[in-house]
């Protein structure tokens, strides 16, 4: 089975992008496929979220934590605490990878090593994700920082791709 990383922005999208996302995701389970992704808000859940749609055992679907789901859980609520996200979107991510892992605890992968979540931990994540997958499906928003170094590293490593960028105002 191929692994198709999916990556792009957490911090803004739109509809059109989860449409994309979702169109994109069923095309690669439907062809057999896995989705590799990074468990963060937006692109990364409404990839997992579509794919339990077509996969409920969860097979098909890694995603890679900077951390464990714990430190990660943890940096989620203090960033809604912070208001960067919603007190919402925190309960909303967490419940959706707690439930992949209990469904599959072999499709959440943690970093035990990372104790704390940084800018540094994030693009080690984004490189373990490229390192899994045979192919790139990138959704690059308002030229994303994140989302380029994915791209940047897909590139490197010679996996096929597809980026489709977008611009929210």
């Amino acid at each position: 089975m191929k692994w198709i990383a999916i990556c792009g922005s957490w911090r803004k999208i739109n509809k059109k992008i989860e449409q994309d996302v979702r169109n994109s995701v069923r095309k690669i389970i439907n062809a057999g496929e896995g989705i590799v992704t990074g468990g963060a808000l937006n692109v990364d859940s409404i990839a997992a979220d579509e794919a339990l749609k077509l996969d409920p055992a969860a097979g098909r679907i890694k995603i890679l934590l900077p951390t464990t789901l714990a430190i990660f859980t943890k940096d989620y609520f203090k960033r809604s605490a912070y208001g960067v996200i919603t007190k919402e979107q925190a309960e909303n991510l967490i419940a959706q990878l707690s439930r992949i892992q209990k469904i599959n605890p072999s499709s959440i992968i943690e970093n035990e090593n990372n104790k704390i979540i940084s800018k540094e931990t994030y693009r080690a994540r984004n490189s373990a994700i490229v390192e899994m997958s045979d192919g790139l499906m990138a959704f690059h928003a308002n030229k994303s920082p994140g989302t380029q170094d994915t791209i940047d590293k897909a590139r490197k490593k010679g996996i096929p791709g597809r980026v489709l960028t977008y611009t929210i105002e």
